[in-house]
């Protein structure tokens, strides 16, 4: 949905054209977070986000479409229809912020926001051929947004190169003084002083269990293999890294996501209750009883539900307490990679771009595309690093990512390396 809204006279966004993806309250422009059940909802206020990026004189375009819910990576999925790839039409554009990423490479807008509960920043980034982050966990303000589990739900930019992206960043990290998450995050650094600093000596640790997955193509592998060799030439110390809870993750952020997913988005109205946060309790009133509308629903929205649902009535919170205790095991299996490296690199999807369901698709065919490229991006969403997505080049004319992975609230150093690739490959 077109819109514009004009930012203050001056800033660091300053003639930036920005992107809104679906899920994010913008005042006086609809919402409908890619399902039909909030269609005609309007909110009241702004979040955060958005406030900081007119405030620092950016003018903000338009809403982008996303998946329903935001349940699934791909892009098939949302109540107004699929979303092609921007590079070849009947493929996905990964998801779940599908629009953003699109409006992006189209150049329809110079920056976007993306939420990213499994990946649904990068996933898209990488399909579409563009730059996205999903922070630290608290670094940026999640208020005034549709909520998923309070554990997993980030929001970050999605721009065209490296420079913008850490400029975004920039302007909408720290703490507002309403989102609980942020009050461990420091106050956010000057990003973009770090882009020119190069990579010689830094440390790359290539994760071995982010490549060769059962579901990778050996020609993603390659690709990404080959980018980092190209940092390796510029001068960074590239080595093997291994973080073997890295395998488990997928299995742990499932527990976490459908269990918080069903409690905050499906029963908690959108929201949720138990935080220190500013509620949009006209949201709320709007999702209230959402079942009777159950038969509006996405495949994968459905299926979330009914499992959270089975899940919760048989075994209570047995599962979301055993995998969130093992999420620390797996968030020191990375600190222990990063006490190696500087940086931890895979990538971002296992596989390129796919084709999008055809017309009939069966539910599991329907859902097996929504699900089948999380395994990389997911497990950094419940151990809360710092990840980004950065193009590393095409196979069969369809973008790919490199997924660069950091220490707690170090992403100068991921758009450092970013940006040393970016340059060298332009």
């Amino acid at each position: 949905m077109q819109t514009s809204i004009k930012g203050a006279e001056g800033g660091k966004l300053l003639g930036k054209r920005v992107a809104v993806k679906d899920t994010i309250l913008l005042a006086g422009v609809p919402m409908m977070a890619g399902s039909s059940i909030l269609e005609g909802y309007v909110p009241e206020f702004d979040a955060t986000v958005v406030s900081r990026v007119l405030d620092a004189g950016a003018e903000i375009v338009g809403k982008t479409h996303c998946e329903d819910f935001c349940l699934s990576g791909s892009s098939h999925t949302g109540a107004k229809g699929q979303i092609h790839n921007p590079h070849r039409h009947g493929y996905s554009a990964g998801g779940s912020s599908s629009g953003s990423a699109v409006v992006v490479a189209a150049g329809e807008a110079d920056m976007a926001f993306g939420g990213d509960q499994g990946g649904s920043v990068r996933i898209p980034a990488a399909w579409s051929g563009i730059v996205g982050m999903k922070p630290t966990h608290g670094l940026v303000p999640y208020t005034g947004m549709l909520q998923f589990e309070v554990t997993i739900d980030h929001t970050g930019p999605m721009t065209r190169n490296v420079a913008d992206n850490a400029l975004m960043l920039e302007v909408i990290a720290g703490d507002d003084g309403i989102d609980s998450r942020c009050a461990r995050a420091p106050v956010p650094g000057n990003y973009v002083a770090a882009l020119d600093k190069g990579v010689k000596g830094l440390r790359i640790g290539l994760v071995r269990e982010g490549f060769a997955r059962p579901e990778s193509e050996a020609e993603v592998d390659a690709a990404v293999r080959a980018a980092a060799e190209r940092l390796s030439a510029l001068g960074a110390v590239v080595g093997e890294a291994s973080v073997p809870m890295h395998s488990l993750g997928p299995a742990l952020w499932t527990a976490v996501a459908i269990d918080g997913v069903t409690q905050t988005l499906l029963y908690g109205d959108g929201y949720g209750i138990g935080r220190d946060d500013l509620y949009p309790a006209s949201l709320m009133d709007r999702l209230h009883g959402w079942p009777l509308r159950g038969n509006e629903l996405s495949e994968t929205t459905k299926l979330v539900g009914l499992v959270g649902t089975y899940v919760r009535r048989f075994h209570g919170g047995h599962f979301y307490a055993k995998a969130s205790n093992l999420v620390r095991r797996l968030r020191d299996d990375y600190n222990r990679a990063l006490s190696q490296y500087d940086v931890l690199l895979m990538p971002t999807t296992p596989m390129k771009p796919t084709p999008m369901p055809a017309p009939g698709a069966s539910r599991e065919e329907i859902v097996g595309h929504a699900l089948a490229m999380v395994g990389n991006t997911c497990p950094t969403n419940i151990s809360h690093h710092p990840a980004l997505s950065v193009p590393c080049g095409r196979l069969d004319g369809l973008p790919i990512g490199m997924m660069l992975i950091g220490r707690f609230f170090d992403e100068a150093t991921l758009y450092r390396v970013a940006q040393a690739y970016e340059t060298m490959s332009t």
